[in-house]
């Protein structure tokens, strides 16, 4: 008799805890998808794309934030983005970003319509992450930056300081042709786009178009 209120008792105790992990797996489900489902636009960043090449760019979005964005060599001097080099890397700075939103950095296409995003992508957008000490050392074909609890250990990096939004990023130079993408031939910049928790929203669209080295 011990020994069957014994058994029941260890399988009522086992049922409750299954039952409480499957809440918490829940919760946790819930919490990260509900964001990406509700998420509504903010908006265009109000940038016009430069109509020539340039090392920095900023626009005043339809949230108000005035973005800027700059690219440099790793020796601290205006990039040459008239004439990459496939491995050569880049410092991405920006500031004015809403740290609410992640973003993807990387070299893109430039879509014909301000209403699609940068897309696609050399290197494609980022999978996994890097280590958070080693991140700022390591240059990446294209980087993922978000302060999102539920990402934040898949990213590459987070934000420099959310409060302004800033963020410093080193990206390697990929070749200029990856799947339908020919760089040599289409219009690509330098550009920050929201990553998938936002993926319609354009707000954080910022283009600096660049030209690789014959």
């Amino acid at each position: 008799m011990n020994a069957t209120r014994a058994r029941s008792r260890t399988q009522r105790i086992v049922l409750v805890t299954l039952l409480v992990v499957a809440l918490l797996v829940l919760g946790i489900v819930v919490a990260v998808l509900l964001p990406i489902l509700t998420h509504q636009s903010t908006g265009g960043s109000g940038q016009q794309v430069p109509d020539r090449i340039v090392s920095e760019t900023s626009a005043v979005g339809s949230d108000g934030r005035t973005r800027e964005l700059s690219v440099m060599s790793v020796d601290g001097k205006p990039a040459d983005l008239a004439a990459l080099t496939p491995g050569e890397v880049l410092v991405v700075d920006g500031k004015g970003f809403n740290a609410d939103i992640g973003i993807y950095v990387a070299i893109c296409g430039i879509p014909a319509d301000p209403k699609e995003k940068p897309s696609p992508c050399l290197g494609g957008v980022p999978s996994g992450a890097t280590d958070g000490a080693a991140a700022g050392a390591t240059a990446l074909s294209s980087v993922w930056i978000t302060d999102d609890w539920a990402w934040r250990a898949f990213a590459t990096q987070g934000y420099d300081d959310p409060k302004t939004g800033t963020f410093s990023a080193r990206i390697t130079v990929p070749d200029a042709v990856e799947g339908t993408l020919d760089c040599r031939v289409s219009q690509c910049a330098i550009a920050t786009r929201a990553d998938h928790t936002a993926s319609s929203d354009r707000v954080q669209d910022m283009l600096l178009p660049v030209k690789f080295k014959n």
